[in-house]
């Protein structure tokens, strides 16, 4: 067997043993350790401070309630003793404003929206109705009455201003009177345009 022969294939070898132990060694490294992970701080609902202050009430100021006295169900009767209809007033909107439900006993409804201004220091009253009427009506609350005035429009008289004059009284036995009285003449002289008794529906 040459010599040359002999040595190649030796050479052969020793190339073989070196790559199988490359290649054995690659194989058993371990893989680099994944990083740590994050710590992730949940908050706890039950551990967070609780508030022991109460919400200020909305329109806390007495002025308010003034108009408290209107707040019910009511049959409403004429001077005369008839029926004129019945009264829901009830308050919204956390209590800022009361809202006037009317139905008259001939089928008339209309609603007004009340409030106090603490801007102007008044009462204000919006009074709408099913035959377009249009009240807008201003005043304060005093000697125990809550007295709303404003002008508008004659239906009956084009060109002639209306004053309007709406006194509410607390009577005894929970009841309340309702005087609407209205002036042609700015105020000089008053006319009764309704004049009624409120008794709280049982």
């Amino acid at each position: 067997m040459p010599a040359d022969w002999l040595r190649s294939r030796t050479v052969i070898g020793l190339l073989g043993l070196a790559l199988a132990a490359t290649s054995g060694d690659s194989a058993a490294a371990d893989p680099p350790d994944p990083p740590d992970p994050v710590p992730v701080t949940v908050p706890d609902p039950a551990a967070a401070p609780i508030s022991t202050e109460t919400p200020a009430p909305k329109c806390a100021y007495p002025e308010a309630r003034q108009f408290d006295f209107w707040i019910g169900h009511w049959d409403v009767h004429s001077a005369d003793g008839s029926l004129a209809g019945t009264n829901r007033i009830v308050p919204i909107l956390e209590g800022c404003v009361l809202q006037e439900n009317w139905k008259g006993a001939g089928g008339m409804s209309g609603t007004s929206l009340n409030a106090f201004d603490p801007a102007t220091r008044k009462w204000h009253q919006t009074w709408m109705d099913d035959s377009g009427t249009l009240l807008l009506l201003d005043g304060v609350f005093t000697d125990g009455k809550m007295i709303l005035s404003g002008d508008s429009p004659s239906r009956r008289k084009p060109g002639t201003t209306v004053r309007n004059r709406i006194t509410w009284s607390q009577l005894p036995g929970g009841k309340v009177r309702q005087l609407w009285e209205a002036s042609t003449n700015g105020g000089e002289t008053w006319s009764v345009a309704f004049d009624g008794t409120y008794t709280r529906k049982p």
